[in-house]
Formats: C-alpha cells, sequence, structure tokens
C-alpha cells in the first residue's frame, strides 16, 4: 500500500522534513497547516520542491470547528473554507481533513452536522477538493468514529467521506471491527499512531505520547485488517505527536516511521492470512494471532565486551576460562557451561558492544532485517572466517545473526564446567532519543515480544526500562535509558542464569570479597517483612523477587567501566527481572562512584 506520513511527526522546516520524508522512502506527505504558514515559500513552490522529490501532497490538514454551529458561526467558517481551498488549489492537494468540532459554541446535533457538511462538501467540489471528517476522541458532540460515519451517511455527498485515525479509536476502546461496515470508498484517509497505554486525559496523551507502530500497545494490525476488509485502498499514513520526535534528527525519525510501516504491513498481512484460514476451519480465534517472524532467534551465541583486561579478570573469578583466540583480531573466547563471552581489546573502556543470536536461518533474518531497513554492517574477513551477518541496534550495538559455523574461528579447547548455565539476559543502554526506536528495532527486527515497561527511581532522576523477550524467553533483552542529565548513560550488563546463586555468591564472598555489590542491610529488614526468605541471604547480597509464577534470586557485580555482570536463578516460572531491586542497585552503584 502507499505509504504516507505527516509533516508535524517529524522536526525541522518544512523543507528538511520533505527532503528527509523523501529519503526514508515515502510516497505522500500529509502537510500540516503550521508548517506550511512558517515556511518562506509559497505554496506552488512547496508543491514543487515536493514533487521534485517524488511526493504527492496526499492531505491538507487540519480544518477545525466547522460544523454544529448556528448559522451566524457556519457564515464566518464557509469564509475560511473558501480560503483553504484556494491555498490547497496552489498547493495541489485535493483532500481536506475536518475534526469533529470541540468548541463550547457548537451546538451539536447530527441532522444539523450533516447539512452543514454537505454545503461544505458542494463548495469544496467545486474546487476539485474532497473532505475527510475525522471524529476527534476529545470532540465535544462526536467522539466516535461511527458516529462521523453516520454523520457522513446522513450528508450523503460524493465528496464526503471519513478519516479514520487509530489513535481516536483505540485510545477511547472503541472496536475497530465496526470499521468493516463502511465501505471502503467512503473512508478517506487512513492515519495510523501508536502510544503506550496511560491513565492521564486524552488530548495530552494524543499531543505528547503518540509513537510509530509497534513502539507502544496498540493492536494496529487488527485494525489496518479491519480496514483492509472494508475495502480501503488509500494510504497507511503516520499522524504522531511526540515531544522526543520534535527534538530528534528528522532523518532518522523518518525512517524509523518508514520501517513501522513495513512491520506493520507485514502484520496486518499475516494477521488477516491466519484470520481468513481460521474462518475457513470454522474456528473462532481472531485477534489471537502472534506474528510470526521469519527467523526468531533461539539463544544467545555470545555476548562480546570491549576490554582493557578487567573484565577478563573479573570472568576468570566468576568461573569462567579462556577456551579460545580468534586468528586475525583481538578477541578471545571465554566460556562456562552454555555461556560465551567475546573479549575485544580494542583498548576502549569496557563496555557491552556485540550480541550474538543463534538463528535458525541467519541468511533470512539478515534479509529479514535489510528488509526493515536495517542494513548489514561491512565487516573485514578472510576466506577462512565464517561469514557473520550482522545489523546495528539504535545505540550502535552490533546484532550478529548467527549459526554454530563461527565458532571454529576459535577452535575452543572444550567445555568448562561450573554452576552458570548461559546467558539469561542483556541490558542495553539507550540515549533518551532513541528509546522508542530501540523498542521497535528490537520487536520488528528480532521478532521479540514487549514485555513489562517501567520507570525507576534513581537518587539523581528516573530510570526508564523496557523489557523484550523471544516467545519462549530463550532471548531476553532490556533497554534503558536514565534520565539523570545529559552526560550519563545507564549502565550496560550481562545476566548469567545459573541453578544455585545462593552457593555462587557464597563462593565469591569467600574467595573474592570486593567482586559482588554490597546491598544495604535496610533491604533486608523490609525483604523479610514483605517475604517468608532465608536469613542467609543478607549476608551474602543475595537479592530476592516474586511474582504469580515463581520466584528470582540474583546478585550484582561491582562495575568495570560501564559494564557489570548479574547472576540470576530463576525458580518455578518466574517471568520478571528483578525490577524491584533496581533502585537499590543504582544507589549502591552510584554511591560507589561507578
Amino acid at each position: 500500500m502507499r505509504k504516507s506520513i505527516a509533516t508535524v511527526s517529524v522536526s525541522g522546516t518544512l523543507v528538511e522534513k520533505l527532503e528527509a520524508i523523501a529519503a526514508a522512502g515515502f510516497d505522500g506527505v500529509e502537510i500540516f497547516e503550521n508548517d506550511l504558514l512558517a515556511c518562506p515559500l509559497p505554496p506552488e513552490e512547496v508543491r514543487a520542491r515536493a514533487a521534485d522529490l517524488g511526493l504527492g501532497i496526499d492531505l491538507y490538514q487540519p480544518f477545525r470547528d466547522f460544523e454544529g454551529v448556528p448559522a451566524e458561526v457556519l457564515a464566518g467558517n464557509l469564509r475560511r473554507a473558501e480560503h483553504k481551498f484556494r491555498v490547497m488549489e496552489r498547493l495541489g492537494a485535493d483532500l481536506l481533513l475536518v475534526c469533529s468540532n470541540v468548541s463550547p459554541a457548537a451546538i451539536g446535533g447530527d441532522e444539523l452536522a450533516a447539512e452543514q457538511l454537505r454545503l461544505l462538501a458542494e463548495r469544496a467540489a467545486a474546487h476539485g477538493i474532497r473532505i475527510a471528517y475525522e471524529a476527534l476522541a476529545w470532540g465535544r458532540h462526536v467522539n466516535e468514529y461511527l458516529h462521523a460515519w453516520r454523520i457522513a451517511r446522513l450528508a450523503d455527498h460524493p465528496g464526503l467521506g471519513v478519516c479514520l485515525d487509530s489513535f481516536h479509536i483505540l485510545s477511547r476502546g472503541s472496536d475497530p471491527i465496526g470499521i468493516e461496515a463502511i465501505p471502503g470508498e467512503k473512508i478517506f484517509f487512513l492515519q495510523l499512531a501508536d502510544a503506550p497505554l496511560l491513565a492521564m486525559d486524552v488530548l495530552q496523551w494524543s499531543r505528547h505520547y503518540r509513537c510509530f507502530p509497534g513502539q507502544g500497545n496498540f493492536d494496529l494490525a487488527g485494525l489496518v485488517e479491519s480496514v483492509r476488509r472494508a475495502g480501503y485502498v488509500g494510504p497507511l499514513s503516520l499522524e504522531v505527536f511526540n515531544d522526543v520526535f520534535r527534538q530528534a534528527s528528522a532523518e532518522r525519525t523518518a525512517l524509523d516511521g518508514m520501517r513501522s510501516l513495513i512491520a506493520l504491513e507485514q502484520g496486518a498481512h499475516e494477521r488477516g492470512a491466519y484470520e481468513r484460514g481460521a474462518h475457513e476451519r470454522g474456528a473462532h480465534e481472531q485477534g489471537a494471532h502472534e506474528v510470526t517472524h521469519p527467523a526468531v532467534p533461539a539463544g544467545f551465541a555470545f555476548a562480546e565486551l570491549a576490554d582493557t583486561g578487567a573484565v577478563g579478570g573479573m570472568l576468570a573469578a566468576l568461573g569462567f576460562a579462556r577456551t579460545g583466540t580468534h586468528p586475525t583480531k583481538p578477541v578471545e573466547l571465554w566460556e562456562q557451561g552454555g555461556a560465551r563471552l567475546l573479549l575485544n581489546a580494542t583498548g576502549a573502556d569496557p563496555a557491552l558492544i556485540a550480541i550474538g543470536l543463534d538463528s535458525p536461518d541467519p541468511a533470512g533474518a539478515a534479509k529479514h532485517a535489510e528488509s526493515l531497513l536495517s542494513p548489514i554492517l561491512p565487516r573485514e574477513r578472510t576466506s577462512e572466517e565464517a561469514r557473520l551477518e550482522a545489523v546495528a541496534a539504535p545505540d550502535g550495538t552490533e546484532i550478529f545473526f548467527c549459526d554454530d559455523a563461527w565458532l571454529a574461528d576459535f577452535v575452543p579447547s572444550g567445555p568448562v564446567p561450573g554452576p552458570v548455565t548461559g546467558i539469561d539476559h542483556v541490558a542495553l543502554a539507550q540515549p533518551w532519543h532513541h528509546f522508542d526506536e530501540a523498542a521497535l528495532f528490537y520487536r520488528s527486527v528480532l521478532g521479540l515480544r514487549p514485555q513489562e515497561s517501567l520507570e525507576l527511581p534513581d537518587p539523581y532522576g528516573l530510570l526508564r526500562s523496557k523489557a523484550m523477550s523471544g516467545p519462549d524467553g530463550a532471548v531476553r533483552v532490556v533497554v534503558n535509558i536514565a534520565q539523570v542529565g545529559a552526560d550519563h548513560l545507564p549502565w550496560q550488563h550481562v545476566a548469567l542464569a545459573c541453578d544455585d546463586v545462593v552457593a555462587v555468591a557464597r563462593r565469591l564472598r569467600r574467595e573474592h570479597p570486593g567482586l559482588l555489590l554490597p546491598i544495604p542491610g535496610n533491604y533486608y529488614d523490609d525483604l523479610e517483612a514483605r517475604h517468608e526468605v532465608d536469613p542467609g541471604l543478607r549476608d551474602l547480597g543475595v537479592l530476592y523477587d516474586r511474582d504469580e509464577h515463581g520466584a528470582f534470586l540474583h546478585v550484582y557485580t561491582v562495575t568495570v567501566g560501564r559494564v557489570f555482570f548479574e547472576i540470576v536463578q530463576r525458580i518455578g516460572g518466574y517471568q520478571g527481572y528483578g525490577a524491584g531491586n533496581a533502585p537499590i542497585r543504582l544507589a549502591v552503584q552510584h554511591a560507589a562512584g561507578h
């Protein structure tokens, strides 16, 4: 389907926005009125500039507070409309978005609104323009999409249809299945935005917290499939109001928007195919299907860290052993149980720089990433070395798609027994303006499912955290941003799974007494009041959490550079990450100057 985006969704001047939108591969734009008013170019030159960039002008918006008004107000509204029509003719736009009236002066009444919208459509038709009527979620009298459709149907004019906006529909909890009752030719435009689920005023929610599809909690694939079934053949268009996007790079934001639409279209297509199959089988499974990623990672192949020597010493203390060295690169393989870590002697401060993912189809995973605008990174290798494809995550971390061939480069000496069984999860630090982009990347490119999203107190601000995992929990990734000043990124860490964290902690306290992070006694006073736990956890510095599925025991190491390790034990079917203990860890790390 044709792909479009509203100019309000990206930062910059109108010309800068058009250039970024075209570079991202969009077919068209919605011109937001404020962007045109602030532009020094006349509408004719904006039209020519868009055409030179290969962009159609799909919509001009918004026209506010028109319908359901007294006669004297209507006269002024029609004068305003005639001016807009002349501007649109100069701009080359033939579709005007009319929002439902929010003015206290609106008097309502479906017959009155229909009569006035029909008059507007007649005036617009004389200029070759159509009217797309949209129900704002906070409209004074019209705030539901089916109500807007009833009014448009009552008006009965070929140049009047509806604009469907996913935020206005889903933020009110309306069921999008009703879209299928609207004839496709009367759906003039479709605007798409996702959003996190927030308990707040819907206007403020809309104006500040919209995001691209896949970055929030709305079921946009289901809505798009309902629109498709109605017979809509117009553009998929993004309309996103977001404070972070307004400050971020227009080029990067536009590219992320295009990635979101590609992923959404893939998801809606698969949803539709699944539901059609379920219908043919006589099943009633609509809405229950999770999109199948072509190459969901089966586990962690490795985590790679920059090292100046300190990380290697820490790994040795944790029971890891060096089992191999790369023949052409300054990279060592360290192993314990099923956990493999690569130490790269880059000369940089310790940091998590790459993740290898076990993939059932590395080539297919790489191809899927490229289809979502994540290009394969160039990589030097000899003809004898394993071919590894990698893409860059939004924070710069390299993500490798692996089979077992990469191990041959290191010729590992053999298994290293120990209590660590594998990598449980990794936590990556994001710049504040890449947080939503990262969530979309891991969800669409890697096929991870969103889990909990939390805001946690930091002694000097706030830590925002979003967890994602594969279908069976074999790959878990946590992305964090710390809002504690522009010069501070949250620490990264690798969480190592084990079967007996108490035994690990006991050995480390005895043999390497300064390796584990000290936990304040006040934490255990509170813990013992809330849960019946082993009093010995206090002396060992083991933290505890539980959910409805099971329990979680974990310890943290001290920090080296920007990295620390966590040793975790999941008991039963525990699903979380011990997030309630993160404020304790953050306070101790800050106090220690890490």
